[in-house]
Formats: structure tokens, sequence, C-alpha cells
């Protein structure tokens, strides 16, 4: 765990409590497992000290549930007390696997009724906890976070509607738009990268990259990711590119208007590895579509990062694309729901975020300042530091 003498000196806010969702009962397993073994040793001497009651647990995840009536209709219950304690609530609101049961019918949660379980929850507290956060890996209507015309302004009302329930801090992951956080400037709102994830994740599967400008470059699908694709392309020292989408604004297709090409701006990639960085892959259409351009300008690997990896089209595209080289990897984080036939792919990488999370709630739980975990470009150049060191001791031996 990062700088984990910082909270040695530190008091907790309040008795820590973890309640994951349905949604994100998996992640939550894992983040209360690195909670546990964080906290074992750790003011060893004051356990017995009333200002930590309830610091070290062998679980912190609360016992809860939100069941439904046969109409649907649901409500969320504690069955133990919340008074006085700390809450970080964990949900993945892309979790389509989820079903309940409605007037006979097997029915698959949306976003929105994730959403609403969340609210239930909140609700169920009844005033009683002494603070409460939401975990929101991904940003509920996150997309829908600017008017464009006469439309709705989903995310920054759920925001707003959050706050006024009673919620002091957001924790999110790569908003598609951080900006949406003006809607609840009184709020905290933190929003965290997968850079260093993604990276280690990758170098640990490759054995034989070379990550610098001669060799690498990283992409950016689309001038929306140009930041992401910036600042990884800076911490990694290599260059870096970007695809411009050319729209049809006459047109609209499945809410959007359909890319008629993809324009590249950038230096040569021929024969480099290239990552290319993004927040979602959704469909997948695009940034496969960029790929496919990748490799006819003749670079050597492609690898594809996404903080999340929805896949609404299924698993198809993907698995044609790749016999077609047209990518070698894909890494994806476990913020979201991940299909189980995903992980069976010979392309895919998971970037575990469990021990981040968790980092995540133990300093926000001591009220410290949270740069003591927003170290990734330290973090990634000890990584890099690492391989490298690998990289020329073969090639020594060689």
């Amino acid at each position: 765990m990062p700088n984990i003498k910082k909270l040695e000196t530190a008091l907790p806010v309040a008795p820590l409590k973890l309640i994951a969702l349905s949604s994100a009962e998996a992640l939550g397993r894992s983040v209360n497992n690195y909670l546990v073994s964080f906290r074992k040793d750790i003011h060893h001497s004051l356990k017995k000290d009333p200002a930590f009651r309830g610091y070290t647990e062998s679980n912190y995840l609360c016992n809860f549930e939100c069941p439904r009536f046969g109409s649907g209709e649901g409500k969320g219950v504690f069955h133990e007390s919340i008074r006085g304690k700390d809450l970080y609530i964990l949900v993945d609101i892309c979790n389509h696997s989820i079903t309940y049961q409605l007037n006979g019918y097997t029915n698959h949660m949306s976003p929105d009724d994730h959403y609403q379980d969340l609210k239930r929850v909140i609700a169920a507290c009844n005033g009683k906890a002494h603070r409460i956060n939401v975990i929101m890996p991904f940003l509920y209507e996150g997309r829908q976070h600017k008017r464009n015309g006469q439309e709705s302004l989903d995310c920054a009302y759920a925001l707003e509607e959050l706050f006024e329930m009673g919620v002091s801090n957001f924790i999110t992951f790569d908003a598609h738009d951080p900006r949406v956080q003006n809607s609840i400037p009184l709020a905290g709102f933190d929003n965290f990268t997968a850079h260093y994830q993604f990276l280690r994740a990758l170098l640990e599967n490759e054995e034989d990259l070379l990550i610098d400008k001669e060799h690498t470059t990283v992409i950016s699908p689309d001038e929306g990711a140009l930041d992401r694709a910036v600042y990884f392309a800076g911490v990694l020292g290599v260059d870096t590119g970007m695809f411009y989408k050319r729209r049809d604004y006459t047109t609209i297709v499945n809410g959007k208007n359909p890319i008629v090409a993809h324009e590249f701006l950038g230096d040569n990639i021929d024969g480099k590895d290239v990552f290319i960085i993004d927040d979602i892959i959704s469909s997948g259409e695009s940034i496969l579509d960029t790929a496919r351009q990748l490799k006819k300008m003749n670079a050597k690997r492609v690898f594809l990062c996404a903080t999340f990896g929805l896949f609404t089209n299924g698993l198809k595209k993907f698995d044609e694309a790749y016999e077609q080289c047209v990518f070698d990897r894909v890494i994806t984080t476990n913020l979201c729901y991940l299909p189980p036939e995903l992980k069976e792919k010979p392309y895919f990488l998971e970037a575990d975020m469990s021990k981040f999370l968790a980092s995540i709630i133990d300093f926000s739980n001591h009220d410290s300042s949270l740069s003591n975990v927003l170290t990734p470009t330290e973090k990634i150049n000890a990584i890099l530091d690492k391989y490298n060191l690998r990289q020329e001791v073969q090639i020594t031996e060689d």
C-alpha cells in the first residue's frame, strides 16, 4: 500500500463500512480483502483506544439487501447498525447480468435500475451514518454531460440529486468529462485514472516491448481522449498522435452521428508498437476502425486500452479483428462488469483496480490527502525502470 506511514499519525473519520451493491459484489469482496490486509498491523498498539473502535476488523462489508416485490418494486434494508459509520457505497451501473422478476418475467437491470437501488440504500441510512461516500467507477449518464439543443442533462441532475440526499463525496474513474462536477461545487468529487494498471498488466504479459520514442507511440482515437493520450505519452517519454472523427451531422443512427472517416494527425508510426488509449469501449466500432488504419500504416503491434470494456454489441467483431491481426491485446479494468467469455479470450488482459480502490478508501477514511495514492507518474517510471533493466539484462545475455 502506498505511503502507509502517513496513516500512522492520522485518526479515522469514523468506523469504516463498505456497501457493495449486487452490481459490484465481486469487486467489493476483493476491495474488502485488501482493506482487512492493510489494517491488520497498522496502529497495533492503539487497537484498544476508543478513537480506533472498529478500526481493525475481519470484514468491512455491510450486511444489507435490496429485495424486490413481484411487481418489480424494491426497497433498501440494512441488517446491522450503520449509526456513526463512514459509509462507502460501491455500485456498477453497467452490470447488465443482474436480473429480477417482474410479473413473472425475468428483467435485466439497466443503469436506471442500479441508480435507483443506490438511492434506496442512501434513503435507508435515514440520517444515521456519519458520512456517505459513493464510489461509482462508471459515472451514471456520464456521456450525457452537456446539452446540445433541447435535451436532458442527466449526469448533472443525478449528481445534484445524490448530493441533496446527503452524499458528501463522489469517487469515479476516468469520467467522460470531469467538468460535470461543476453541478455540485460544494461536494467532494475525485476522478482517478488507470494508466499505471494498464501498463503493469501489459508489461507482465509482454516480454519484448521497447518503450521509447523509436519503438512506441500513444494514440488517441478521437479528440475527446487526447488529454489521456498526451499524459500517458508524456510519462512514458514517447510521441503521441490523434485520429479526428469526421462525422455526418445530417444523420442520426442509434442516437449519434455516424462516423464517415478517421483522419490521422501525428508522426510516422511505421514499425512501432502503438497504445490506443480511451475511456470506454462501447460497441468497439470506433477503436477497431482506428486499429485497422494503424495497421495499414504499418504499425507493428496495436494494444487497445480502455478503462471500461462494455462490449455492447458482443465480442464477435473483436474475435474477427483479432484473427485478422487488427490488434494484439485488449486491456480493460475490473471496475465494471466483464462478460465471463471475455476473460477466456487469448487477446484479453485485465487491469485489477481492487488494491488501488482499497487505498483510496483507506486514505479517504482518514481524511488524508489523496495525493498519497495519486502518484501514477512515479509508479509508472518505477515499473518501467524495472522492466527496462530486465530487458537490458536479456539483451546482454543474448
